[in-house]
């Protein structure tokens, strides 16, 4: 017997349209046309303008054939020209690429082709690396090349020099490009949600990056689960650490117009500069990995404004968050939301929810639960761990190891033009995170370690995250992380690069070491202690995020651990 709904209604121009987060910016300009939407520096865009300015935009692109079916790269760090394009690109029908400004050369070579974007828009301090990039797109088209629409947007706080001469190129810049488009621009809303909005591509530390396509849908849903989440009210004043090209800021891009708050954009991101903008212009919320916020609770007291004037809401993800920093922060007057997501999923999809049992507990203790990555956000509709020979869900023991995995409307659609990776990356109707964890008795999960970060020892699993928890433990130590190193007798042992901390005596780095062994002796089991310590500055992508396959690199060239026996 054929189910049926208890109506045959249809669906019709007045009762369904297709979720996209660009009606958003239009409901800004018309609620509070002359509140602050933008602000960088000496220059400030009401919501109307930031709306003209988006419809500018769309209109200079339709004009040169730029809609459904093309790709606009932006190459830029947290300027407004960025915050436009998230708005104005897909306006145009097109799909917007933002690019990490911290790839070499021939990374965004590969990504300009591979998306094959018509038109570029970089930042002046950048355009040498657009220009760099698009030269070698063109030594290896063997003369199938068809150059990008350069556009080049233009800096007060940078060299002048700079932009004379992506002017001198045949480069357009950005005011002018807007010049040439309408303010009233009748930008159509996609026809389908399931059209794409935004390509962006993965760190491709083992491979060639991927390009991880995101719909309209998913973005209005995340749009509106973001601020759900975190509690952000209309009118929030957003702090722009966390770039706009990694996630499309988290989708907080579009979700700061749905609220109507306002984008206060950093070009560079200091701990300075977070402290005087949350002095200066009210900020209530920004994002940042733990990296960052580990920056900030380590500030020299020069750099700081404390007490903080109000509370403020910081949100963090993008690796595990140490409990010693998620304490650090609190003592300062942050509150922080711990959130865990990938590019794949939209940015962050699940959230560590507090709970009012949790604030008699010792401020130790609540770090430690706020630690974990928690619970799946509003608009995802499926979050497991499951193991991996059986794909099963492993038990709610906090002990038992699997994989992330997730299913809804906050999974990409795949990657481009990569069906077989898709097909893994899918398989049995979940996306596969290639995140390892486990699965708390009250159904919270907490991420113990990417699939290849996992330390094999003796034939024993470690974590190197928890073993990185108990050295942001230490007082010497600033930053942390932890690899495998080979080792003759065990195979592999975990081996400690560490910054220490501003003003530590560095001259005698053996007793220090000895010293973070001896007090990872008293934390953690005896094969979990690092049996090698590196010192110095650690590196990272832009997004804050350390580079463990660089270090990963750097173990191996130190060659095996010597058996002392």
């Amino acid at each position: 017997m054929e189910l049926r709904d208890i109506d045959d209604l249809p669906k019709n121009a007045a009762n369904y349209t297709a979720l996209t987060p660009l009606w958003f910016l239009e409901r800004a300009a018309t609620v509070h046309p002359t509140r602050k939407a933008v602000v960088h520096g000496s220059r400030t865009y009401t919501w109307l303008q930031t709306y003209q300015r988006c419809r500018r935009l769309a209109s200079a692109l339709s004009k040169r054939s730029v809609g459904l079916g093309s790709t606009v790269a932006v190459i830029a760090p947290n300027v407004p020209a960025s915050y436009e394009a998230h708005f104005g690109v897909p306006m145009s029908g097109a799909v917007i690429n933002p690019v990490n400004i911290r790839l070499n050369a021939s990374t965004i070579a590969f990504l300009l082709g591979h998306s094959q974007s018509a038109v570029v828009i970089v930042d002046q301090e950048f355009f040498t690396l657009a220009e760099e990039s698009l030269k070698i797109m063109k030594e290896k088209s063997q003369g199938n090349f068809k150059p990008s629409l350069l556009i080049v947007i233009a800096d007060e706080s940078c060299d002048p020099k700079t932009l004379r001469y992506a002017l001198g190129q045949g480069a357009i810049e950005y005011e002018k490009f807007l010049e040439s488009g309408d303010p009233e621009f009748a930008w159509k809303p996609p026809q389908d949600e399931w059209q794409s909005i935004a390509l962006g591509y993965t760190s491709g530390t083992t491979a060639s990056p991927k390009g991880v396509v995101l719909h309209h849908r998913g973005a209005y849903l995340m749009s509106l689960s973001n601020p759900l989440i975190w509690g952000m009210n209309e009118g929030a004043v957003y702090l722009w650490t966390l770039p706009m090209f990694h996630c499309n800021g988290w989708c907080f891009t579009w979700a700061l117009a749905a609220l109507c708050g306002t984008n206060i954009c950093l070009r560079q991101v200091t701990a300075k500069g977070v402290y005087s903008a949350i002095a200066k212009y009210g900020v209530t919320h920004f994002c940042a990995a733990p990296v960052v916020l580990n920056t900030v609770v380590n500030a020299p007291p020069e750099d700081t404004i404390l007490p903080l004037p109000h509370i403020v809401h910081v949100m963090t993800a993008g690796a595990a968050p140490p409990p010693a920093v998620l304490f650090a922060m609190s003592q300062k007057g942050f509150r922080v939301t711990h959130t865990y997501g990938l590019s794949e999923t939209y940015g962050p999809s699940t959230v560590c929810a507090w709970k009012p049992e949790w604030d008699s507990l010792p401020p130790e203790t609540q770090a430690r639960l706020n630690a974990r990555q928690g619970v799946r956000y509003i608009g995802l509709e499926g979050l497991d761990i499951v193991s991996t020979q059986t794909g099963q869900p492993v038990p709610a023991d906090g002990k038992t190891i699997g994989e992330i995995v997730m299913r809804g409307n906050l999974v990409m659609k795949g990657y481009l033009k990569n069906p077989k990776v898709n097909e893994e990356t899918f398989a049995n109707g979940w996306f596969h995170s290639g995140d390892l964890g486990v699965k708390h008795p009250d159904g919270y999960i907490q991420i113990k370690d990417r699939s290849k970060d996992i330390i094999i020892s003796g034939g024993e699993n470690i974590s190197s995250v928890e073993v990185e928890n108990s050295l942001y433990l230490h007082p010497a130590v600033l930053e942390a992380s932890v690899v495998a190193r080979a080792d003759e007798r065990w195979g592999e042992s975990p081996c400690a690069f560490v910054t220490l901390k501003p003003g530590v005596e560095k001259s005698d780095e053996q007793r220090i070491a000895e010293d973070i062994m001896k007090f990872c002796k008293s934390k953690m089991p005896a094969y979990w202690v690092p049996k090698s310590v590196v010192f110095g500055p650690l590196p990272k992508t832009a997004t804050g995020k350390i580079q463990k396959h660089v270090l990963r690199a750097k173990a191996k060239e130190l060659g095996p651990l010597k058996s002392k026996l």
